[in-house]
Order: C-alpha cells, then structure tokens, then sequence
C-alpha cells in the first residue's frame, strides 16, 4: 500500500515532467520508491547520458540528482511548488557506471516557512542493496508557500 506522501510526490513528479528540460533529458527513467513524510528514496539505472568522459557518472548528474531529490523530500511536507536552490553543496566520494542502478535517499532536515534545508545520500546498489557512497550533499532551498 502506498504511503499519502508517495502519492503526492509522485504526482508532483509527473506534473514536473515536460516542464524541465534537463531533468526529462536526465531523469526521465527515476524511479521513486518509496517516501514518508520528510523522506524520498529513488533509483536510477546510469546509461550513456549520465557519464562522463570516464565512462563513470558525471558531477552535474549528481547534482541534478540532489536539486530534484531534495526537493521531492521538501514536497512530502504537502507542498506542490518546492522553490529555488538557495544552496547545494556536493561531496563526490565514489563513483558509478553504465549500467549500474544507483539509490538517492533524500531527507528534508527542516521545512520552514521561506527556507528548507535537506540531505541527501547517493549510493550504488549491489545485488540490490546499498553498496558504496557515490555522493553526499546538503541542499537549502527558498521556498514560497501558498497563503
């Protein structure tokens, strides 16, 4: 049974496709799969769009990946609109291929009136479980509520 907050977001994620170039061109294939209140976890399997030069995913991904998860996590609080990246702050550790499925938990820490502030893991998976840290980041985000 689905949990009300993944059923928001993943509306919320349908009605945002079409509307952003990169993150159709990017993450057209996500997959959210599960959320709670505050949480989003969503897996991407890596193709030729993804990597780098290295063959192994490339920053902008992750960090595109961190924009949209972190503001999935902020939308679990009800909202539709979840603003502006304020900041976001990325530390690369490992590192990912083609073909590889990666996990992105993401978790919104507080969700004020204006400001929200999340983090979010990046993981490979491996035999379908949490393997090495890809990535790591913090993400702060202007957010305008409906009155």
């Amino acid at each position: 049974m689905s949990s009300p907050e993944l059923v928001h977001v993943k509306g919320v994620w349908q009605r945002m496709k079409g509307n952003s170039p990169i993150y159709d061109f990017l993450l057209a294939d996500a997959e959210i799969i599960s959320a709670t209140k505050g949480s989003v976890t969503a897996r991407l399997t890596l193709d030729k769009n993804h990597v780098n030069s290295r063959g192994t995913i490339h920053g902008a991904v992750s960090a595109a990946l961190v924009d949209w998860s972190g503001g999935l996590a902020i939308a679990t609080h009800g909202l539709e609109k979840t603003g502006a990246s304020i900041d976001i702050h990325v530390t690369y550790i490992g590192t990912a291929q083609v073909g590889e499925t990666i996990e992105v938990e993401a978790v919104a820490n507080k969700v004020g009136k204006s400001i929200a502030f999340t983090t979010i893991r990046i993981y490979r998976l491996v035999d379908g479980k949490q393997g090495s840290m890809v990535a790591t980041a913090s993400h702060t985000k202007y957010i305008s509520q409906p009155k």
